[in-house]
Protein backbone atom coordinates (compact mmCIF):
# COMPACT_ATOMS: atom_id res chain seq x y z
CA UNK A 1 0.00 0.00 0.00
CA UNK A 2 1.16 3.38 -0.35
CA UNK A 3 0.07 5.95 2.15
CA UNK A 4 -0.08 9.68 1.91
CA UNK A 5 0.27 11.37 5.52
CA UNK A 6 0.13 15.02 5.72
CA UNK A 7 0.86 16.75 8.45
CA UNK A 8 1.69 20.71 10.08
CA UNK A 9 4.34 19.34 12.21
CA UNK A 10 6.91 17.35 11.71
CA UNK A 11 11.02 16.72 12.61
CA UNK A 12 13.20 18.59 13.41
CA UNK A 13 10.46 20.13 15.34
CA UNK A 14 10.54 17.99 18.17
CA UNK A 15 6.92 17.07 20.05
CA UNK A 16 5.34 13.70 20.35
CA UNK A 17 3.46 14.23 17.35
CA UNK A 18 6.48 13.90 15.31
CA UNK A 19 7.71 11.23 17.40
CA UNK A 20 4.16 9.51 16.64
CA UNK A 21 4.98 10.18 12.98
CA UNK A 22 7.78 9.08 12.69
CA UNK A 23 7.60 5.74 14.71
CA UNK A 24 4.55 4.82 12.87
CA UNK A 25 6.65 5.51 9.24
CA UNK A 26 9.53 3.20 10.14
CA UNK A 27 6.62 0.59 11.61
CA UNK A 28 5.04 0.68 7.89
CA UNK A 29 8.30 0.40 5.62
CA UNK A 30 10.63 -1.88 7.73
CA UNK A 31 9.47 -4.66 5.79
CA UNK A 32 9.36 -3.27 1.95
CA UNK A 33 5.45 -4.02 1.38
CA UNK A 34 4.15 -0.40 2.03
CA UNK A 35 5.15 3.28 1.15
CA UNK A 36 4.62 6.62 2.78
CA UNK A 37 4.92 10.13 1.54
CA UNK A 38 5.09 12.50 4.30
CA UNK A 39 3.73 16.25 3.18
CA UNK A 40 5.45 18.31 5.92
CA UNK A 41 6.46 22.54 6.37
CA UNK A 42 9.85 23.47 5.79
CA UNK A 43 11.79 24.39 8.57
CA UNK A 44 15.22 25.47 7.31
CA UNK A 45 18.53 24.04 7.13
CA UNK A 46 18.00 21.89 9.83
CA UNK A 47 15.65 19.89 8.06
CA UNK A 48 16.28 16.31 7.77
CA UNK A 49 16.92 14.95 4.48
CA UNK A 50 14.24 11.95 3.63
CA UNK A 51 13.45 11.26 -0.13
CA UNK A 52 10.16 10.22 0.99
CA UNK A 53 9.05 14.07 2.76
CA UNK A 54 8.50 16.37 0.76
CA UNK A 55 8.98 19.98 2.30
CA UNK A 56 6.74 22.93 1.29
CA UNK A 57 6.88 26.68 2.07
CA UNK A 58 5.79 27.57 5.40
CA UNK A 59 5.78 31.21 7.87
CA UNK A 60 6.74 31.34 11.17
CA UNK A 61 3.89 30.82 13.79
CA UNK A 62 3.39 34.89 15.93
CA UNK A 63 4.70 34.21 19.43
CA UNK A 64 5.52 30.66 18.68
CA UNK A 65 8.88 30.31 17.33
CA UNK A 66 9.30 26.57 17.43
CA UNK A 67 6.42 25.91 14.88
CA UNK A 68 5.66 26.60 10.61
CA UNK A 69 2.75 27.09 9.18
CA UNK A 70 2.17 25.80 5.76
CA UNK A 71 1.27 28.24 2.93
CA UNK A 72 -2.06 26.97 1.34
CA UNK A 73 -1.15 27.59 -2.23
CA UNK A 74 2.03 26.07 -1.69
CA UNK A 75 0.69 22.90 -0.33
CA UNK A 76 -1.35 22.53 -2.69
CA UNK A 77 0.75 22.43 -5.31
CA UNK A 78 2.69 19.57 -3.51
CA UNK A 79 -0.22 17.80 -3.39
CA UNK A 80 -1.33 18.40 -6.94
CA UNK A 81 2.62 16.86 -8.03
CA UNK A 82 1.45 13.65 -6.58
CA UNK A 83 0.02 10.98 -8.70
CA UNK A 84 -3.16 10.02 -7.05
CA UNK A 85 -3.59 6.89 -8.88
CA UNK A 86 -0.35 5.08 -6.75
CA UNK A 87 -1.98 6.45 -3.36
CA UNK A 88 -4.55 3.90 -1.68
CA UNK A 89 -5.11 5.86 1.59
CA UNK A 90 -4.61 9.64 2.52
CA UNK A 91 -3.88 10.00 6.57
CA UNK A 92 -4.03 13.68 7.85
CA UNK A 93 -2.34 13.79 11.50
CA UNK A 94 -2.78 17.66 12.34
CA UNK A 95 -6.18 19.26 12.63
CA UNK A 96 -4.64 22.80 10.64
CA UNK A 97 -3.84 23.51 7.21
CA UNK A 98 -3.16 19.77 6.81
CA UNK A 99 -6.38 18.27 7.44
CA UNK A 100 -8.08 21.27 4.62
CA UNK A 101 -5.91 20.79 2.68
CA UNK A 102 -5.14 17.13 3.05
CA UNK A 103 -9.09 16.29 2.92
CA UNK A 104 -9.79 18.71 0.13
CA UNK A 105 -7.23 16.52 -1.85
CA UNK A 106 -8.81 12.96 -0.77
CA UNK A 107 -12.09 14.10 -1.55
CA UNK A 108 -10.94 15.58 -4.79
CA UNK A 109 -9.65 12.50 -5.97
CA UNK A 110 -11.89 9.53 -4.62
CA UNK A 111 -9.56 8.42 -1.76
CA UNK A 112 -10.36 7.41 2.01
CA UNK A 113 -9.09 10.06 4.43
CA UNK A 114 -8.69 8.76 7.88
CA UNK A 115 -7.19 11.59 10.89
CA UNK A 116 -5.17 11.01 13.68
CA UNK A 117 -6.41 13.35 16.88
CA UNK A 118 -3.03 13.59 18.76
CA UNK A 119 -4.04 16.82 21.40
CA UNK A 120 -6.29 17.73 23.87
CA UNK A 121 -7.04 21.04 22.77
CA UNK A 122 -9.24 22.22 25.14
CA UNK A 123 -7.10 21.62 28.18
CA UNK A 124 -4.09 23.49 26.93
CA UNK A 125 -5.07 26.09 24.34
CA UNK A 126 -5.58 28.78 27.56
CA UNK A 127 -1.77 28.63 28.25
CA UNK A 128 -1.04 30.32 24.71
CA UNK A 129 -4.00 32.77 24.64
CA UNK A 130 -5.15 33.56 28.14
CA UNK A 131 -6.71 37.07 27.73
CA UNK A 132 -9.44 35.10 26.05
CA UNK A 133 -12.37 33.79 28.02
CA UNK A 134 -11.66 30.15 29.39
CA UNK A 135 -15.42 29.01 27.91
CA UNK A 136 -14.34 30.69 24.98
CA UNK A 137 -11.41 28.36 24.68
CA UNK A 138 -13.21 24.73 25.78
CA UNK A 139 -16.20 25.45 23.47
CA UNK A 140 -14.20 26.53 20.40
CA UNK A 141 -11.73 23.23 20.09
CA UNK A 142 -15.07 21.20 20.87
CA UNK A 143 -16.43 22.83 17.70
CA UNK A 144 -13.71 22.22 15.63
CA UNK A 145 -13.10 19.08 16.30
CA UNK A 146 -16.84 17.64 15.88
CA UNK A 147 -16.44 19.38 12.84
CA UNK A 148 -13.00 17.91 11.13
CA UNK A 149 -13.32 14.18 12.91
CA UNK A 150 -17.10 14.12 10.93
CA UNK A 151 -15.67 15.18 7.75
CA UNK A 152 -13.28 11.93 7.83
CA UNK A 153 -13.96 8.24 7.15
CA UNK A 154 -12.14 7.33 10.58
CA UNK A 155 -10.35 8.78 13.57
CA UNK A 156 -7.40 7.31 15.52
CA UNK A 157 -6.46 8.23 19.16
CA UNK A 158 -4.05 6.92 21.02
CA UNK A 159 -6.08 5.77 24.09
CA UNK A 160 -9.40 5.12 25.20
CA UNK A 161 -9.83 8.14 27.45
CA UNK A 162 -9.13 10.33 24.12
CA UNK A 163 -11.92 8.21 22.43
CA UNK A 164 -14.38 9.51 25.32
CA UNK A 165 -13.52 12.76 24.52
CA UNK A 166 -14.45 12.89 21.20
CA UNK A 167 -17.68 11.04 21.51
CA UNK A 168 -18.47 13.22 24.22
CA UNK A 169 -18.18 16.41 21.59
CA UNK A 170 -20.30 14.74 18.63
CA UNK A 171 -18.05 12.88 17.05
CA UNK A 172 -19.87 10.39 14.88
CA UNK A 173 -17.24 8.56 12.24
CA UNK A 174 -15.97 5.54 13.65
CA UNK A 175 -12.79 6.09 15.97
CA UNK A 176 -9.98 3.09 16.27
CA UNK A 177 -7.69 3.57 19.52
CA UNK A 178 -4.02 2.80 18.24
CA UNK A 179 -1.12 4.01 20.74
CA UNK A 180 1.78 4.85 19.01
CA UNK A 181 4.60 2.35 20.09
CA UNK A 182 8.84 2.60 20.75
CA UNK A 183 11.29 0.97 19.28
CA UNK A 184 12.60 -1.24 21.90
CA UNK A 185 15.65 -1.08 19.73
CA UNK A 186 16.06 2.46 20.09
CA UNK A 187 15.68 1.84 24.18
CA UNK A 188 17.66 -0.65 24.94
CA UNK A 189 20.44 1.01 26.31
CA UNK A 190 21.84 4.21 28.09
CA UNK A 191 24.82 4.98 29.74
CA UNK A 192 23.93 6.40 33.73
CA UNK A 193 27.33 7.15 34.69
CA UNK A 194 28.29 8.93 31.36
CA UNK A 195 25.25 11.32 31.69
CA UNK A 196 26.37 12.01 35.19
CA UNK A 197 29.98 13.01 34.47
CA UNK A 198 28.80 14.85 31.20
CA UNK A 199 26.91 17.55 33.55
CA UNK A 200 28.51 17.03 36.59
CA UNK A 201 25.79 15.24 38.56
CA UNK A 202 27.67 13.28 41.62
CA UNK A 203 27.02 9.45 41.31
CA UNK A 204 25.43 9.04 44.11
CA UNK A 205 23.53 12.27 44.23
CA UNK A 206 19.68 11.39 43.97
CA UNK A 207 18.16 12.39 40.67
CA UNK A 208 14.89 12.52 39.20
CA UNK A 209 14.57 13.29 35.81
CA UNK A 210 11.70 15.09 33.17
CA UNK A 211 11.97 14.63 29.25
CA UNK A 212 9.49 16.07 26.85
CA UNK A 213 8.64 19.71 25.75
CA UNK A 214 9.42 22.10 28.25
CA UNK A 215 5.73 23.67 27.75
CA UNK A 216 3.46 25.24 30.12
CA UNK A 217 0.72 22.76 29.26
CA UNK A 218 3.52 19.78 30.63
CA UNK A 219 2.60 20.96 34.36
CA UNK A 220 5.98 21.61 35.49
CA UNK A 221 5.65 24.05 37.88
CA UNK A 222 3.61 21.41 39.80
CA UNK A 223 7.59 19.30 39.99
CA UNK A 224 8.92 22.25 41.45
CA UNK A 225 6.17 23.25 43.87
CA UNK A 226 6.93 19.21 44.60
CA UNK A 227 10.22 19.78 44.94
CA UNK A 228 10.14 22.25 47.92
CA UNK A 229 7.81 20.04 49.66
CA UNK A 230 10.57 16.97 48.68
CA UNK A 231 14.06 18.60 49.69
CA UNK A 232 13.27 18.44 53.48
CA UNK A 233 13.05 14.89 53.28
CA UNK A 234 15.21 14.13 50.57
CA UNK A 235 18.51 16.68 51.06
CA UNK A 236 20.54 17.04 47.92
CA UNK A 237 17.91 16.00 45.47
CA UNK A 238 18.51 17.32 41.64
CA UNK A 239 15.44 17.27 39.39
CA UNK A 240 16.98 17.23 35.67
CA UNK A 241 15.06 18.65 32.79
CA UNK A 242 15.71 17.28 29.50
CA UNK A 243 13.79 19.23 26.61
CA UNK A 244 13.41 23.01 25.04
CA UNK A 245 10.02 24.79 24.40
CA UNK A 246 8.40 28.19 25.66
CA UNK A 247 8.18 27.98 29.04
CA UNK A 248 12.12 27.76 29.49
CA UNK A 249 12.21 31.42 31.18
CA UNK A 250 9.25 31.01 33.34
CA UNK A 251 10.60 28.03 34.45
CA UNK A 252 14.26 29.24 35.31
CA UNK A 253 12.44 32.46 36.86
CA UNK A 254 10.39 30.38 39.31
CA UNK A 255 13.84 27.95 40.27
CA UNK A 256 15.11 31.59 41.38
CA UNK A 257 12.02 32.34 43.07
CA UNK A 258 11.56 29.18 45.37
CA UNK A 259 15.10 28.94 46.30
CA UNK A 260 15.90 25.76 43.73
CA UNK A 261 18.47 26.56 41.84
CA UNK A 262 21.06 24.18 43.28
CA UNK A 263 18.29 21.38 43.02
CA UNK A 264 17.00 21.89 39.39
CA UNK A 265 19.34 21.48 36.47
CA UNK A 266 18.09 22.48 32.83
CA UNK A 267 20.04 19.71 30.16
CA UNK A 268 18.23 21.15 27.15
CA UNK A 269 17.65 19.16 23.96
CA UNK A 270 18.80 15.81 23.64
CA UNK A 271 19.65 13.83 20.51
CA UNK A 272 17.92 10.55 20.37
CA UNK A 273 20.75 8.49 19.30
CA UNK A 274 22.43 7.61 22.69
CA UNK A 275 22.52 11.08 24.64
CA UNK A 276 18.46 10.90 25.60
CA UNK A 277 18.68 7.20 26.75
CA UNK A 278 21.78 8.44 28.94
CA UNK A 279 19.51 11.11 29.93
CA UNK A 280 16.42 8.75 31.31
CA UNK A 281 19.15 6.30 32.76
CA UNK A 282 20.70 8.48 34.81
CA UNK A 283 17.35 9.24 36.95
CA UNK A 284 16.59 7.07 40.01
CA UNK A 285 13.16 8.10 39.28
CA UNK A 286 11.06 9.32 36.01
CA UNK A 287 8.85 12.19 37.28
CA UNK A 288 5.94 13.08 35.29
CA UNK A 289 2.74 15.78 35.92
CA UNK A 290 1.63 16.29 32.88
CA UNK A 291 -2.37 16.56 33.03
CA UNK A 292 -2.76 16.88 29.27
CA UNK A 293 -1.09 13.50 27.79
CA UNK A 294 -3.47 11.52 25.22
CA UNK A 295 -0.89 8.82 25.55
CA UNK A 296 2.73 10.11 27.13
CA UNK A 297 5.35 8.09 25.18
CA UNK A 298 7.93 9.64 27.47
CA UNK A 299 6.73 7.22 30.46
CA UNK A 300 6.92 4.37 27.99
CA UNK A 301 10.43 5.31 27.07
CA UNK A 302 11.86 5.62 31.03
CA UNK A 303 9.74 2.12 31.27
CA UNK A 304 11.67 0.58 28.41
CA UNK A 305 15.54 1.60 29.95
CA UNK A 306 14.33 0.32 33.59
CA UNK A 307 13.49 3.99 35.36
CA UNK A 308 10.64 3.70 37.78
CA UNK A 309 7.84 6.23 36.56
CA UNK A 310 6.25 8.14 39.37
CA UNK A 311 3.13 10.20 37.94
CA UNK A 312 -0.22 11.88 37.51
CA UNK A 313 -2.53 9.24 35.77
CA UNK A 314 -5.01 11.73 34.27
CA UNK A 315 -6.31 11.06 30.36
CA UNK A 316 -3.95 9.05 28.67
CA UNK A 317 -1.42 8.43 30.75
CA UNK A 318 -4.25 5.99 32.45
CA UNK A 319 -3.37 3.63 30.65
CA UNK A 320 0.17 3.48 31.57
CA UNK A 321 0.76 4.52 35.06
CA UNK A 322 -0.01 0.69 36.57
CA UNK A 323 0.08 -0.74 39.65
CA UNK A 324 3.01 -3.56 39.48
CA UNK A 325 3.80 -2.44 35.94
CA UNK A 326 7.04 -0.72 36.35
CA UNK A 327 5.01 2.98 37.79
CA UNK A 328 3.36 4.33 40.83
CA UNK A 329 0.55 7.22 40.66
CA UNK A 330 0.97 10.01 42.87
CA UNK A 331 -1.58 12.03 44.19
CA UNK A 332 -2.56 15.15 42.17
CA UNK A 333 -0.80 17.82 45.16
CA UNK A 334 2.75 18.70 45.55
CA UNK A 335 2.88 17.37 49.05
CA UNK A 336 1.36 14.14 48.49
CA UNK A 337 3.72 13.57 45.06
CA UNK A 338 6.54 14.15 47.27
CA UNK A 339 5.54 11.74 49.68
CA UNK A 340 5.46 9.01 47.09
CA UNK A 341 8.89 10.13 45.73
CA UNK A 342 10.31 10.16 49.09
CA UNK A 343 9.15 6.94 49.71
CA UNK A 344 10.80 4.90 47.03
CA UNK A 345 13.56 6.87 47.02
CA UNK A 346 14.57 5.59 50.40
CA UNK A 347 13.59 2.23 49.61
CA UNK A 348 15.71 0.64 46.95
CA UNK A 349 14.37 -2.94 46.81
CA UNK A 350 10.80 -1.22 46.05
CA UNK A 351 12.78 1.13 43.08
CA UNK A 352 14.50 -2.29 42.04
CA UNK A 353 11.31 -4.41 41.63
CA UNK A 354 9.96 -1.04 39.71
CA UNK A 355 13.01 -1.23 36.96
CA UNK A 356 12.38 -4.76 36.21
CA UNK A 357 8.85 -4.92 35.56
CA UNK A 358 8.97 -1.88 33.43
CA UNK A 359 10.51 -3.20 30.10
CA UNK A 360 8.60 -6.42 30.03
CA UNK A 361 5.06 -3.44 30.42
CA UNK A 362 6.80 -1.67 27.20
CA UNK A 363 7.69 -4.34 25.73
CA UNK A 364 3.74 -5.06 25.15
CA UNK A 365 3.81 -1.43 22.94
CA UNK A 366 6.46 -2.49 20.36
CA UNK A 367 6.25 -0.52 17.11
CA UNK A 368 5.83 -4.11 15.24
CA UNK A 369 2.16 -4.27 17.22
CA UNK A 370 1.22 -0.87 16.68
CA UNK A 371 2.12 -1.01 12.79
CA UNK A 372 0.07 -4.16 11.93
CA UNK A 373 -2.39 -2.22 13.67
CA UNK A 374 -2.09 1.01 11.38
CA UNK A 375 -1.51 -1.32 8.26
CA UNK A 376 -5.25 -3.26 9.19
CA UNK A 377 -7.20 0.72 9.71
CA UNK A 378 -5.59 1.34 5.84
CA UNK A 379 -6.70 -2.15 4.81
CA UNK A 380 -9.78 -1.57 6.20
CA UNK A 381 -10.77 2.23 4.59
CA UNK A 382 -9.12 0.75 1.06
CA UNK A 383 -11.79 -1.84 0.94
CA UNK A 384 -15.08 0.40 2.06
CA UNK A 385 -15.85 3.05 4.67
CA UNK A 386 -17.67 -0.46 6.10
CA UNK A 387 -15.47 -2.56 6.99
CA UNK A 388 -13.78 -2.40 10.36
CA UNK A 389 -10.02 -3.05 10.99
CA UNK A 390 -11.49 -6.14 13.06
CA UNK A 391 -12.45 -7.67 10.15
CA UNK A 392 -9.54 -7.06 8.33
CA UNK A 393 -7.93 -8.90 10.87
CA UNK A 394 -10.06 -11.82 11.10
CA UNK A 395 -9.99 -12.30 7.32
CA UNK A 396 -6.43 -12.54 7.66
CA UNK A 397 -6.73 -15.03 10.39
Amino acid sequence: MHILMISDVFFPRVNGVSTSIATFRRGLCENGQHRCTLVVPRYGAGDPPDPGVHRVAARRVPMDPEDRLMIGRALDRALGGIDARGVDVVHVQTPFIAHSAGVRWARRQGLPVVETWHTHFEEYFHHYVPFLPRRLLRVAPRSVSRRQCNAVDRIIVPSPAMEQVLRAHGIERPITVLPTGIDRREFAGGDRAAFRRRHGIPADRPTLVYVGRVAHEKNIDFLLDMLVELRPRLPGVLLALAGEGPAVPHLRRRVRELGLADAVQFVGYLRRDGELQDCYAAGDLFVFASRTETQGLVLLEALALGVPVVALAVLGTREIVLPGRGACVAPDDPAGFAAVVSSLMHDPDARARMARAGPAFAAEWDTDVTARGLIAVYEALARGPDTSPADVVAARA
